[in-house]
């Protein structure tokens, strides 16, 4: 718990100046932490949200905290069946390390392989959060610490140019300030439209890994 608060208070002090590639992805890990505790609290089942959590702490961090999961609570609410039983839909094990790193890797990759949106984010976030509490329900609680990693690994990897572009993580606020009603249908269609073909895809992905 101790070291959980650290890494979040380290991942916020960063918002004072132009976070690093190592940086942005330390905080995508943090607000991870959070949108799946979250989720698991939420669905009650055995795991307490942190005392220090970043949406309830405040500071800008705690912000884009609270706006991912209210703009996730509203991605969820629209496509509860997307959202729901994704360990089952893409048809893996959760026991497995590998297997649910490789199929986290795969539905991020196909999400993103035609841009970069914050809907798309958002969605991101909303597939880590229901697998998590798939694997925390089959009693595999330590695979939420897996796919918070892979969080970070793909933002490293993928996502930390797009970022600071948009001046970090920050930028994601604007989606609740925005008063054009097509900003905030954009972002949501967008989101829907990434899950044309993605559990497809990460079903084949996994078949050809085997």
């Amino acid at each position: 718990m101790e070291m959980l608060r650290r890494s979040s208070v380290f991942a916020a002090e960063v918002f004072d100046r132009s976070p690093t590639d190592k940086e942005l992805a330390s905080q995508a890990k943090a607000l991870c932490r959070d949108y799946i505790h979250s989720r698991l609290h939420r669905a009650g089942i055995g795991w307490s949200k942190p005392e220090h959590g970043l949406a309830a702490s405040g500071g800008t961090l705690g912000e884009v905290s609270s706006v991912l999961l209210w703009l996730g609570d509203e991605l969820e609410y629209l496509r509860p069946n997307v959202y729901r039983n994704v360990a089952r839909q893409l048809n893996i094990t959760v026991a497995s390390e590998s297997i649910v790193s490789d199929a986290f890797l795969a539905v991020a990759a196909d999400i993103f392989s035609t841009g970069v949106t914050w809907g798309k984010v958002v969605s991101l976030y909303a597939v880590a959060g229901a697998l998590a509490v798939d694997c925390v329900r089959h009693g595999h609680p330590a695979m939420v610490h897996t796919i918070v990693d892979c969080m970070g690994e793909f933002v490293r990897k993928s996502l930390t140019s797009w970022l600071k572009r948009r001046g970090g993580w920050v930028d994601v606020t604007k989606c609740v300030v925005n008063t054009d009603p097509s900003f905030h249908s954009h972002w949501l269609v967008s989101a829907i439209c990434a899950f044309g073909h993605y559990l497809k895809a990460t079903v084949l992905h996994l078949l050809r890994e085997k």
